[in-house]
């Protein structure tokens, strides 16, 4: 099938990207298993698998976790040069996760253009806001300057998992829509040129 690559063919890729130990393992569980693991540190990368359902499409999730580990940063190269959207992860009570999120993020830019990603920056364990470091309004005011989705949540209790995951796929579909409609409007366009008028 022509753009196989693109949405709502149903396959949606998305890479978990961020620090070791702030949850990236943690919210891929929850959100395919609906399950709470405190898990070891990643070695390389773990792939899960995961359906939504939708009034416009289901979507299969393709979800790549990284290993935060500093030695494994450059193998995460491999991992997100096809993938659809990127989950910045960071620890709302560790700041120097956040400061590196922003450094995931210049990998991205590099290798993207800002069209080509859909990116979401996410401030995990909110589970721990008694610790809090990184304030939500910092997370927001980082995304919105960006033009990241933003959301902040707990693998632990499940605060806003599904919601991230949901938002991305809301996300990616209404960018295909808007890519579909301009598509048509310049098809339209060109037949036009080419018979010289719309009307008989």
């Amino acid at each position: 099938q022509e753009g196989s690559h693109r949405l709502p063919s149903s396959q949606c890729m998305v890479v978990l990207l961020g620090s070791t130990s702030v949850g990236k393992s943690s919210l891929a569980y929850r959100y395919v298993k609906n399950d709470f693991r405190d898990s070891l540190p990643t070695v390389g990368c773990s792939f899960f698998t995961q359906m939504l359902n939708l009034e416009v499409a289901s979507i299969k999730f393709e979800i790549w976790d990284t290993a935060g580990q500093e030695k494994y940063h450059s193998v995460c190269h491999l991992y997100y040069r096809g993938a659809h959207a990127a989950l910045l992860v960071y620890d709302i009570t560790n700041k120097e996760t956040f400061n590196r999120a922003k450094l995931w993020l210049r990998d991205l830019e590099k290798e993207f253009l800002p069209d080509e990603i859909l990116i979401a920056l996410v401030g995990n364990k909110t589970d721990l806001a008694g610790e809090r470091e990184v304030a939500t309004e910092e997370g927001e005011e980082f995304a919105r300057t960006k033009g990241l989705l933003f959301m902040e949540t707990s693998a632990k209790s499940s605060h806003q998992v599904n919601d991230t995951f949901m938002a991305i796929a809301q996300e990616l579909l209404q960018r295909e829509r808007e890519e579909a409609s301009h598509h048509g409007l310049l098809t339209a366009d060109l037949e036009e040129s080419r018979t010289g008028t719309r009307c008989c």
